[in-house]
């Protein structure tokens, strides 16, 4: 058994969120995002105290319901971490699902954003649609203005760079590969 992935979708069903739980069981939400990612084993203890935040019982944990081990299908947008750093918004879409080969992201770009002087490069291939507003999108040395629908696709091995040249925030829907796969 998963037993992080099993407390996030308790978690996602009961429609907390990790700070939340965290107050609810006395614990730091911290220790709730360590668990989650599996990157640490909680204690028969301390798994417990995380339950009684819901509440329920080791039991009810450990009894695996068929509605409860079916993977994630939605994501509301409450539930999307942020990922972006300054002014850019990145926002991922199914980062409980295990095992994702795919990396879909919201993204939200205020006017005269930029992802940077610098240049962009990485394994894989990148891909995305214009939701609303106006990009340039620079690859290599070619130049292309998009617009409300368009999309891209390219090798991100290619230097690349993303500019909203509108005069409203620009959002777009992307997807590309995750790092390492």
């Amino acid at each position: 058994m998963d037993i992080g992935l099993r407390l996030k979708t308790i978690r996602l069903q009961a429609k907390l969120s990790q700070r939340e739980l965290a107050k609810r069981s006395g614990v730091t939400n911290g220790f709730i995002s360590q668990v989650e990612k599996n990157q640490v084993s909680p204690s028969i203890g301390s798994l417990k105290k995380l339950l009684d935040g819901f509440p329920m019982t080791l039991a009810d944990f450990f009894a695996e319901e068929e509605s409860e081990t079916t993977k994630p299908v939605i994501y509301p947008a409450s539930e999307q971490p942020e990922r972006g750093t300054g002014d850019i918004s990145y926002r991922l879409i199914g980062s409980g699902f295990p095992e994702r080969n795919i990396t879909l992201l919201r993204e939200t770009m205020p006017v005269n954003g930029d992802t940077g002087h610098d240049l962009l490069s990485h394994p894989g291939q990148e891909c995305g649609v214009v939701i609303a507003g106006r990009l340039l999108l620079l690859v290599g040395e070619r130049r292309f203005e998009l617009s409300p629908g368009d999309g891209y696709y390219f090798d991100s091995t290619e230097p690349h760079r993303f500019v909203n040249i509108g005069d409203t925030e620009l959002h777009i829907v992307s997807a590309s590969q995750p790092q390492g796969r």
